[in-house]
């Protein structure tokens, strides 16, 4: 992987792990048209008929909106953590999220910021992974990929698509998808088969 492959989950990422409330992130939304753009191994064409085939809401809409996808108002119908949905009892920061951390301090990656997450949240493990891509270390970022984000991912985004709460992020986990599967072939990626608790 090369590092104009860092520029999607870098966007990506962002969407999924920042509110709306944060101006790049709206700014980024009401721009989601030029996505397409962003990355050559996808049908561009289909990619611009999902972006263009919602209209975006009112920001406090998108805001709640994430709060209650992302945040947990609620009850959760597609939870962003990877331990909900590989560890036996679906706890947070489960085995699974210490493996998770364990692999991140191997590259001297440690997260801070205002948003208080645990590390296998989704949009924060494509922020690693554009991390890992822009620094030159594509094999840590395809171990990334493979080993601790694409077995669960795919379920995670099938909830996500089918919630009733958010058409924009129904979009989005549809996008995303499209992105991982591209990216899971093009690079001959072989995920263990895990069981799924969620």
């Amino acid at each position: 992987m090369e590092k104009p492959v860092a520029l999607m989950p870098r966007i990506l990422g962002s969407l999924f792990y920042y509110s709306p409330d944060d101006d790049r992130i709206w700014t980024l939304l009401t721009e989601l048209n030029a996505l397409s753009e962003c990355y050559d191994g996808w049908d561009k064409q289909k990619i611009e008929q999902m972006c263009e085939s919602f209209s975006l809401p009112e920001r406090d809409d998108a805001v709640w909106q994430f709060s209650s996808l992302f945040e947990g108002q609620g009850e959760m119908v597609a939870p962003p953590w990877g331990s909900v949905y590989l560890d036996k009892d679906n706890l947070l920061m489960g085995e699974t999220t210490l493996d998770y951390r364990r692999f991140l301090a191997q590259y001297g990656i440690n997260f801070v910021s205002d948003v208080c997450q645990p590390e296998d949240q989704f949009g924060l493990m494509l922020l690693a992974t554009a991390q890992l891509l822009e620094s030159g270390r594509a094999s840590a970022a395809t171990t990334l990929l493979e080993q601790h984000l694409l077995p669960w991912a795919y379920r995670y985004l099938e909830k996500l698509a089918d919630n009733k709460i958010s058409p924009l992020y129904a979009t989005l986990a549809k996008i995303a998808e499209l992105f991982l599967r591209q990216v899971q072939q093009d690079y001959s990626l072989t995920p263990p088969v895990l069981r799924l608790r969620f």
